[in-house]
């Protein structure tokens, strides 16, 4: 009886061992000993085709992080997948990405991060830096929320900021609202309407005329912004239709001073406006990006050519996609050589009061807090470029 026992015993200790090791070789997703693949859904065509370019910007610092010897001994990999701006094609992206990427970085668009926002804590895949109505998160329950970082303007708080700014610093007496119809210009409105009930005299928005990110005729549009009588228009479509639009208004002869949401904040919309309709703008700029004609940005956007000179003349967006990669590439450091979903979200938990690269507003994530920053400063058009005329201007973080 001992001597079974003692079998027993021993059989016991090496199914115990067996199911340890079994569980330390168990794969993670996307991760091996000299590589990590990190997947993006972005526009590449479509609509918002020009936005893509975060996509591109970012590769291009993952491949200059991979000469440099990657991270913790890994190089990065990228799967770059075209939604064409369409919620279900980035479904599709991402449901064919999964088991293959162990993060998915910069995705683009609200209507696509309010369909696919489940995806990420359902199949325990870190978003990182996703580009989107940040409302969409403020009250997603905590432990979904473990997935997803964001360092990226409320919407609403951009555009409040936008209509305060116009009336106080622009002169604005009527301002009028062109936007996208949905949630990504809805928001716009709610903070447009709350920036002017705050102001002395309490004045209202004096018009609001939303377009259909299918549509491109817009004439009719620009002869109701007209009819309102606004002397001042904020801007909150994609580059292609904030083009469309200020030309059209320049053909009746309406120019009203045009501030534009920061997704607007390339100079490459002197290409899509013209020159003598862009000229005069006022963009607004992220706060946790830079801008080109900075020394800190344009050293990196130097980097960024030389790795895909594509990017020439697209600079704005391409540095803000590689601020992006640097968030990821900080976290993916922090986790250190034991990757899993669970030790990046540890890791881009360490990130405190943090500048990538030297740009832009500093970035704090914690436990309790995975909206890094949001702010905003204005620029102005002139000669080509977007000159920064404000400091930055930090709101609250919504989570």
């Amino acid at each position: 009886m001992k001597i079974k026992a003692g079998w027993i015993m021993t059989l016991s200790v090496f199914l115990f061992l067996g199911l340890v090791f079994s569980a330390q070789a168990a794969p993670v997703a996307g991760v091996t000993d000299t590589e990590v693949v990190i997947g993006m859904s972005t526009p590449l065509s479509g609509p918002a085709a020009l936005w893509g370019v975060t996509a591109q910007g970012a590769k291009a610092w993952a491949d200059y992080v991979n000469d440099k010897g990657g991270v913790n001994g890994r190089k990065i990999k990228i799967i770059l997948k075209d939604d064409g701006y369409n919620p279900a094609r980035a479904m599709a992206n991402l449901t064919e990405m999964k088991g293959q990427v162990f993060a998915v970085c910069a995705l683009l668009g609200t209507a696509i991060a309010n369909a696919t926002k489940d995806f990420f804590a359902d199949n325990k895949i870190p978003l990182i830096t996703v580009y989107a109505d940040v409302r969409i998160w403020e009250k997603y329950p905590k432990d979904k929320m473990k997935y997803i970082f964001v360092s990226y303007p409320d919407y609403e708080n951009e555009a409040e900021y936008l209509a305060t700014y116009a009336v106080q610093n622009l002169g604005a007496k009527k301002v009028a609202l062109f936007y996208q119809n949905d949630d990504y210009g809805k928001m716009a409105m709610e903070g447009a309407k709350l920036g002017l009930s705050k102001l002395p005299g309490k004045p209202e928005l004096a018009g609001a005329v939303p377009y259909e990110v299918t549509e491109r005729a817009l004439a009719t549009h620009a002869q109701k912004l007209k009819e309102t009588g606004a002397d001042t228009l904020l801007l909150y479509p994609t580059m292609t239709h904030g083009a469309l639009i200020l030309k059209e208004m320049a053909k009746i002869e309406y120019r009203p001073k045009a501030l534009t949401t920061f997704t607007l904040g390339d100079p490459i919309m002197y290409g899509l406006a013209g020159a003598d309709v862009w000229e005069g703008v006022y963009p607004a700029a992220p706060a946790q990006s830079g801008v080109p004609g900075e020394p800190a940005a344009d050293k990196v956007i130097e980097i960024l050519k030389k790795y895909d000179p594509a990017l020439a003349g697209k600079e704005y967006l391409a540095l803000f996609g590689a601020v992006s990669m640097m968030h990821l590439v900080e976290g993916l450091k922090n986790a250190g050589k034991d990757l899993t979903p669970d030790s990046l979200v540890k890791g881009m938990e360490m990130i405190k009061n943090w500048k990538p690269e030297g740009i832009g507003s500093p970035v704090t994530y914690s436990p309790d807090r995975h909206h890094g920053v949001n702010g905003s400063r204005m620029m102005k058009a002139e000669k080509g470029m977007h000159v920064p005329v404000s400091d930055y201007t930090i709101y609250k973080p919504l989570f």
